[in-house]
C-alpha cells in the first residue's frame, strides 16, 4: 500500500494528515498591538449588537487588527478633542499652577465630554 505524505499543499491551502484524513491547517495572523480600552468597548459592541459582523471578522482573522486600528484612531482623536476643548475654554498651564483643583475639575469635565464624543462617533457606530 502507498504511504501517505504528512502534509500536502493544494489550491494555496496546506493540509496535514490526521489519522486517515487530511485536515486544513488554519493559522490566524499574529497581531502584536494591544486593542486597549476603545478596542475592548468596540469588541463588546460588535459581539452584542452586530454578531454577524463580529463572527465574520473573527473567522477571517481580521478582528484584532480592526480593533487595534480603531483603538489607535480613538486614542488620537480623544487627545485631539481634549486639546482643542482645553484651548477653547482657556484651560492653561498658568491655571494649573495658580488653581490646581479648578484645573483638575475642568480637565476631568473635558475628558468626560471627549470620551462621550468618541463613543458616539467611533465606538458605537
Amino acid at each position: 500500500m502507498k504511504e501517505l505524505r504528512q502534509t500536502i499543499q493544494e489550491h494555496g491551502i496546506r493540509y496535514q494528515l490526521e489519522g486517515d484524513y487530511y485536515l486544513p491547517v488554519l493559522e490566524l495572523p499574529e497581531e502584536n498591538r494591544l486593542i486597549g480600552r476603545w478596542g475592548r468597548l468596540h469588541k463588546a459592541y460588535l459581539k452584542n449588537h452586530r454578531p454577524v459582523l463580529y463572527q465574520s471578522l473573527l473567522l477571517s482573522g481580521k478582528l484584532y487588527t480592526v480593533l487595534a486600528d480603531l483603538n489607535e484612531q480613538a486614542t488620537e482623536r480623544c487627545s485631539c478633542i481634549i486639546r482643542q476643548m482645553a484651548e477653547a475654554e482657556g484651560i492653561t498651564e498658568e491655571l494649573k499652577a495658580n488653581d490646581p483643583m479648578c484645573w483638575v475639575q475642568a480637565m476631568n469635565s473635558i475628558r468626560s465630554r471627549a470620551e462621550e464624543i468618541i463613543q458616539v462617533e467611533i465606538i458605537y457606530c
